[in-house]
């Protein structure tokens, strides 16, 4: 199972004073991906490409991605 968290990219917008609308608005992403980040799902490379493009950051300040196993431990 693969647990997704942006709670690297949220903190980002805050400290940068971007709303999530403006980010959206800005990147061209749909509200249907943003609703998908807010529940920690998985969305497109091309989405969050469009986001890091807009932040002039990488992957890995805006997604973590942790993967478990079934029975609930790490990988």
């Amino acid at each position: 199972m693969m647990i997704y968290s942006y709670d690297k990219l949220w903190k980002l917008l805050i400290d940068r004073k971007i709303t999530k609308t403006e980010m959206r608005q800005q990147t061209g992403i749909s509200t249907n991906m943003l609703a998908k980040m807010g529940k920690q799902m998985p969305v497109s490379m091309e989405a969050l490409a469009k986001i890091c493009n807009y932040l002039g950051c990488g992957l890995d300040d805006v997604v973590e991605i942790f993967s478990f196993t079934e029975e609930g431990g790490d990988r």
